[in-house]
């Protein structure tokens, strides 16, 4: 099926989800914002040059490389709308944990997650109308789904910086009641968000099944340019093995689940976004997983070769 039908799609959603999507936007990011300390912006301090450049291969450098691909496949306006709320997201938590397998550097890991996370408040919204508008085809189905780029940027912000802030406040001063409560608004908000994605994807449950082949191919290719640019960047800011493993997860992991809240509440739902951003989300879990198996395999191989050529 033509993946341009996804254009006219919209994720139907129950009355008044519109009014819903706002708290659960809140909920997620004051869940991301309780695990978020001062001391992870030590490494800001501590390696300034190398920790800018690898937080700019993410903030900027991404939706960049997203634009290039986008110019590569020319896809659907829907679904490249989707890449670049995608490569607009702050990293997600997930990255830490893969780091952590795969024997990278922890403390860059979440000094980067940190970093972006508190540049989504602004960066966010503004970088997704600014990498819209260099887009042609996405450009214009943004003015007919009518939105207009001043106040999505200010509401946005203040839906993101209000509960980024607060959380970072809690953090600081109430540290266990926020590690109370941080698994209880990412829980809440992240299954807001499945109720009312599964309930508005049935609706048009037929259409998305027929496509879902094409769009996760995209999803892939997508994805796999985020690990290799991530890769390349570290390796070009001279970061040792394990710096590099980690601004490659820092890159290749995004909190595709803010961008679904994001395309729901403010873009409308439209079906090709909010397709590939889902797909997105699966996805990176599998791919990220993988590449973790990779880098142990590789470690294996020069621990054995180490242990052969050792007097």
């Amino acid at each position: 099926m033509d993946l341009a039908a996804l254009d006219a799609v919209q994720i139907e959603l129950a009355p008044g989800a519109q009014l819903i999507m706002p708290v659960i936007l809140v909920a997620v990011m004051f869940g991301v914002a309780l695990d978020v300390h001062l001391k992870d912006f030590a490494l800001l301090k501590a390696r300034p040059l190398r920790f800018i450049g690898a937080a700019a291969a993410q903030i900027i450098g991404l939706p960049l490389v997203t634009l290039g691909l986008i110019l590569v496949l020319s896809p659907p306006p829907s679904i490249a709308l989707g890449m670049i709320v995608v490569a607009c997201c702050p990293g997600g938590n997930v990255s830490n944990f893969l780091t952590h397998l795969a024997k990278g550097d922890i403390a860059l890991s979440v000094s980067l997650t940190a970093t972006s996370s508190l540049a989504a408040a602004l960066l966010t919204p503004v970088s997704i109308v600014f990498w819209t508008s260099l887009y042609g085809p996405a450009d214009a189905l943004v003015d007919t789904i009518d939105v207009s780029p001043v106040p999505f940027v200010v509401q946005t912000t203040l839906l993101l910086a209000v509960p980024l802030i607060s959380g970072m406040l809690i953090a600081h001063h109430y540290p266990r009641t926020a590690r109370r409560l941080r698994p209880i608004f990412l829980m809440a908000g992240l299954l807001g968000l499945a109720v009312l994605i599964i309930g508005g994807v049935g609706s048009n449950w037929a259409l998305f099944t027929a496509t879902a082949g094409s769009v996760l191919v995209i999803a892939m290719i997508h994805n796999a340019t985020a690990f290799v640019f991530g890769a390349a960047s570290a390796r070009a800011l001279g970061f040792e093995t394990a710096g590099r493993r980690s601004v490659t997860f820092e890159v290749g992991i995004q909190n595709t689940g803010l961008g679904l809240v994001i395309l729901l509440g403010q873009f409308e739902g439209v079906g090709g976004a909010a397709a590939i951003t889902a797909l997105w989300a699966v996805w990176h879990l599998f791919s990220g997983g993988m590449l973790v198996g990779f880098y142990r395999g590789l470690d294996w191989a020069r621990s054995q070769k180490s242990a052969e050529t050792a007097p």
